[in-house]
This record gives C-alpha cells, structure tokens and sequence, in this order.
C-alpha cells in the first residue's frame, strides 16, 4: 500500500522547495517498487502561483487526505500565509492525524503561526532564523542545521534542504541503502561534505559575499590537507604576505583561525551525527592528531569530542 504524502501551497511558495522534495520521493518509490502517494493540496485547491510565475495544481486540503506525511513548503508568500486561518486551522488538524509533520526553509513560519512549534527546537533557511525567533519566542530555533526532528515534526533548512529532509523520510521509511541510491539518482549529496550543517562558520565570515568566498569554498573542501598561508595564497593567486594582510581585513580573523573554525565546524557534525570513529574524525578534518582535536574541541566548545557525542546522541534517542 502506498504512502500519501501531502505538499501543502500557498501563493507565492518556492518552486524548488516543492518540487525537490516531490522528485525525491518519486524516485524512491520507483526504486522501491512501492510508488508514493503524492498530492499538492493548498487551503482553497486549484492553480497555485510559485515566485517565479509557474503554478502547480493542487487539490482543497480539507478532505485530501488522510495523510501519512505532510510536507510545508517555504517562499516569499510565507509570512503571509501564516497568518490566514484557513491553513493554521488546517495545519493544527492535520498535526493530530499525521505520522509526520514537515516544513521545508520558511514552510516553518507557517508551523509555529499554528502554535506547533512551542517549545520544540526547530530550524529555516539561515537567513530568516532571527526573524524566525524574534516573532515566535517559545520555538528554540536553530539556525545551523540542515534539518531538525523533533518527535513527529521536522523542520529543513533552505531550499535544497528540502531533498536533504526527503532523503532523510525516505531512509526512515525504506532504509540508508535505498535513500543513498535516490541521491545518487538525483547527483547530490546522500550526507553533505559538513554533514547537517548550514555552514553558519561561511556566512558569519562572509562567505557569500566576500572576496575570499572560493578560497573559503575550497578550504572546506580541502580540509584534511596540510593548509598553510603559502598553500593558501598559491590557491589565491597572491604572494604570502600580501595574501595574510588581505584576507586578516577581509575576514577579521587570520587565515589559521579560519581553517580551525571551519574543521571544527566539520568535525563537530560529525561527531554528533555519526559513528565514525574520533581518530577517523581528526584525519578527515585535518587535525590529523585527535589529542590536538580534543584541544581544539575544549578550547571552542568547552567539552572533548567523546562528550558532545554522548550528549548528541542522548538527545536523539529522546527525540525518539
């Protein structure tokens, strides 16, 4: 028997943000020889216009169902639609019924007008997060994850986040093995190079605007290298010293502070959210030595790495 998963519109929503997770799902089910059920369903059903003009046709979500996954989407109509009644009435019914509730970047706007944020951690596109808790202070928002469950409802990241999420049902539902071969279907990545990160260290260095934003690309990229300023300025097309002098302005912060925070930042997610060994963790991150990781660790986090993994995994298992 097929899984119906509902994908619920509004005006103005992101084409992407439907249309991604939809494409994932499709190809699961072929794979798995068991089809998804898939219905784009919004308040009033009909034509619904994305931001970039195409529309999707949906069905009335008042007696679409019954559901076994619901998916929000995201877009600039969002903090629209989380204030029309017609879909936080829907949304606060459909929570009841559902075995999954899921929103994908600012889908979540419209979960927490409905009050079924409060209180859970929950997560959107980087850029909205503080307007995202400013406006709704009992939701513990998490601004640097690519996605977040918490008991039946799951919040996503940006745009793109939303196959991350997909993938993620999918391995619940069919198994790791079947959602890696959708991703490889798909040429994304099955678990991002920075694992469930938004990579909040690049964007609080400016990473998609500064000058330096392909050197820090490839850095991320590069991190289980030997990453010295020469190497760096090479990579650059400077010489060291001028190399050292711009990128400190550019950044705020010298070149070994940066490639420490970003292999932490790596190393961090990847002991929280796998089981890969902490030595494997520091030669795949570039620390190389885990003695010099678990400094590393206490000096920015405060704990060693085995720590912040019990207590991840703590928390996952009481999400549960």
């Amino acid at each position: 028997m097929s899984q119906s998963i509902g994908i619920y519109l509004y005006p103005d929503f992101q084409l992407l943000d439907a249309c991604g997770p939809i494409t994932s799902f499709e190809i699961a089910g072929r794979m798995a020889g068991r089809p998804y059920r898939l219905v784009p369903i919004s308040a009033a059903g009909g034509p619904v216009r994305s931001s970039s003009g195409i529309a999707l046709d949906t069905v009335a979500a008042q007696g679409a169902g019954p559901f076994d996954t619901l998916v929000v989407v995201g877009g600039n109509g969002s903090r629209d639609a989380m204030r029309e009644p017609a879909n936080t009435d829907f949304l606060r019914t459909a929570a009841r019924d559902v075995r999954r509730l899921c929103s994908v970047c600012s889908g979540a706007f419209l979960l927490a007008g409905a009050g079924l944020l409060d209180g859970r951690r929950a997560t959107t596109h980087w850029r909205r997060a503080k307007l995202l808790a400013r406006l709704f202070p009992a939701v513990k928002v998490d601004p640097d994850r690519i996605h977040i469950r918490d008991g039946h409802i799951w919040t996503s990241a940006g745009i793109t986040a939303g196959i991350d999420l997909a993938l993620a049902l999918i391995a619940q539902d069919l198994g790791d093995a079947l959602a890696q071969r959708v991703a490889q279907d798909m040429v994304v990545y099955y678990r991002r190079p920075g694992g469930q990160s938004q990579f909040s260290a690049l964007a609080e260095l400016g990473g998609d605007e500064s000058e330096f934003s392909a050197l820090l690309e490839w850095i991320r990229s590069h991190l289980h290298e030997r990453l010295t300023v020469e190497r760096l300025a090479e990579q650059a097309a400077m010489s060291p010293r001028n190399f050292s002098r711009a990128f400190s302005r550019s950044m705020g912060i010298g070149p070994a502070r940066v490639v420490e925070r970003l292999r932490l930042e790596v190393a961090r997610e990847r002991v929280e959210h796998s089981n890969m060994p902490v030595e494997q963790v520091a030669r795949a991150t570039g620390f190389h030595d885990p003695e010099r990781m678990r400094r590393a660790f206490l000096r920015a986090f405060g704990q060693p790495p085995q720590a912040m993994r019990r207590i991840a995994q703590s928390a996952q298992t009481a999400a549960e």
